[in-house]
């Protein structure tokens, strides 16, 4: 089995609770989704569907601040313009297609990143062998843009491969059906119905160089069966 190991830095990101509106809450962590959707766009894969049945684990190695931590030297929240379709009759971002908005925001993010070729991966070459292929003769990836984590502006500051000396404990994103996090797996851009959920929880725990089973996602959306 062809399993990854990354170390992803990102100095401001925010991934907005579902549920949020006026107020834009950030989940303490990316979504599974979010970390795919980075993966793609670092080997230069324009297709989602491409590695549909990868799998992924990930841990938080850092202590990100943010506006409910009264530890964090500034509140971390941002007042940004936010599009919206209110009036058909003139354009995206004009008169009541934009209001201002109060955004949370994470700084200090850092992970840990695994990625092993699923089960029910079809592509000739498994997201983890092309993310390995990346690293090992960068020249002959052809993608273009930043690379983010989220929003365009949440720019990735660094990943390479993990490193012995690299965090040792940390918090990780394990599957549990009692957990207070529910995280997309498969965002539907559309609407919602075609988003898959899954139900989580943060656990402080060693950082092995194996995630246990609980840990791993298998990236799916939820017309199959994985």
């Amino acid at each position: 089995m062809d399993l990854q190991r990354f170390y992803v830095s990102v100095p401001i990101a925010s991934f907005r609770v579902a549920q949020a509106r006026e107020y834009w809450e950030t989940y303490p962590c990316p979504p599974p989704s979010t970390v795919y959707g980075m993966l793609l766009s670092l080997v230069g894969e324009q297709n989602r569907l491409a590695h549909r049945g990868a799998e992924i684990a990930l841990a938080i190695t850092s202590d990100p601040q943010r506006l409910v931590d009264t530890r964090a030297p500034y509140p971390s929240v941002v007042l940004r313009t936010l599009w919206r379709v209110k009036d058909a009759k003139v354009g995206p971002g004009l008169g009541n297609n934009k209001r201002p908005d109060f955004q949370e925001i994470l700084s200090g993010l850092h992970l840990s990143v695994w990625v092993r070729e699923g089960a029910s991966e079809k592509a000739s070459a498994s997201l983890a062998e092309r993310l390995a292929l990346a690293f090992d003769t960068p020249a002959n990836v052809d993608r273009f843009g930043g690379l983010s984590l989220g929003e365009s502006t949440h720019l990735v500051d660094e990943i390479r491969r993990w490193r012995q000396d690299d965090p040792a404990k940390g918090l990780m994103l394990l599957a549990d059906d009692q957990g207070d996090l529910s995280l997309p797996i498969w965002p539907d851009h559309v609407g919602s119905q075609g988003t898959r959920w899954g139900q989580f929880k943060l656990d402080d725990m060693a950082l092995n160089e194996q995630p246990p089973e609980r840990a791993w996602i298998t990236i799916y959306p939820p017309e199959t069966d994985g």
